[in-house]
């Protein structure tokens, strides 16, 4: 695969996309599509720093439809009103890029539904955005979906006993486990889109390792991995280069329904966008089912 750019994003005009998280990659994200021509929804949690992304897109691209809407992952009454706000707006939708997300909080925290943060943000609440939001996807044409997963997947294991970590919390498992649980419901979802007729395309990517503040907002600035990102930050890609393989998965006619892309230079760790290896665990179609099944149950009957 060619070095893939954003000069490669087909016109997106017409298209409709939601980005979730107002930073980094979803700041990144949500500026290319918008240069594309996408009508572009920043959602995230935090007022202020909507605002100021979308003022800030609208800066460099005063021709852009941009907005910011309301919408914090880690309460499912969050996400069950964005959706219906958008449902009074939008007839339709064509992107959905699930971005947002924590990253090892050293003690254990909770949503305000009482999950694990990092499953809860990460994975569950993406798992019931992409529910609700799937009548407005099945309108969009050629709709995507997709869904950031990470590296750190390869060390992940799906516990259906402890997926709260309400026995055990380590702060990295916890996150890998969030984002192992975001590749198999990518995967899941592309299965059952094809099941169900819904014509939605279901892509997972992955930055690699990008140069982001995720480190910086959870673990702490002071922390040892907050001060790795800070002292080491030539080790991190630029923002803009991490967002490229979510980018090619949400736009290029090249990306595979049910693919998962990253970076293609050291280890899946910077470089430009190409095929993911895909772990082992991620691919075990029962665990997924599975994992599908018990996520609906936690967020009340959403996923059924």
């Amino acid at each position: 695969m060619r070095k893939w750019t954003t000069a490669d994003i087909p016109p997106q005009d017409g298209r409709t996309a939601v980005v979730t998280g107002t930073g980094g990659l979803g700041f990144e994200t949500a500026l290319a599509l918008a240069r594309a021509g996408a009508k572009t929804i920043i959602a995230g949690r935090n007022p202020a720093k909507g605002a100021d992304a979308a003022a800030r897109i609208s800066a460099e691209l005063p021709s852009a439809h941009v907005r910011f809407e309301l919408l914090d992952l880690a309460s499912l009454a969050s996400v069950t009103a964005f959706a219906a706000r958008l449902a009074d707006r939008e007839e339709k939708l064509d992107l959905l890029i699930n971005n947002a997300g924590v990253m090892v909080p050293p003690r254990r925290e909770v949503t305000q539904d009482g999950f694990e943060l990092q499953f809860g943000t990460n994975y569950l609440g993406h798992f019931a955005l992409t529910q609700r939001l799937l009548p407005q996807l099945r309108r969009g044409g050629d709709a995507r979906v997709v869904s950031l997963s990470s590296v750190a997947a390869r060390s992940g294991a799906i516990d259906l006993d402890d997926l709260n970590a309400e026995k055990s919390y380590r702060p990295m498992p916890a996150y890998s486990q969030s984002k192992l649980a975001c590749l198999m419901f990518g995967l899941e979802l592309q299965r059952r889109s094809i099941a169900g007729g819904w014509g939605v395309t279901s892509i997972i990517a992955h930055p690699g390792v990008a140069r982001t503040d995720l480190l910086h907002n959870a673990p702490g600035r002071w922390s040892g991995m907050g001060l790795a990102r800070t002292l080491l930050w030539f080790l991190f890609q630029p923002a803009p280069q991490g967002a490229l393989p979510t980018l090619f998965a949400a736009t290029s006619a090249d990306a595979e329904p049910g693919g998962y892309y990253g970076p293609d230079a050291l280890g899946e760790t910077r470089g430009y966008p190409a095929p993911a290896r895909i772990p082992p665990a991620a691919l075990d179609r029962t665990a997924a089912r599975a994992l599908w099944e018990a996520s609906g149950k936690l967020v009340h009957g959403v996923g059924n």
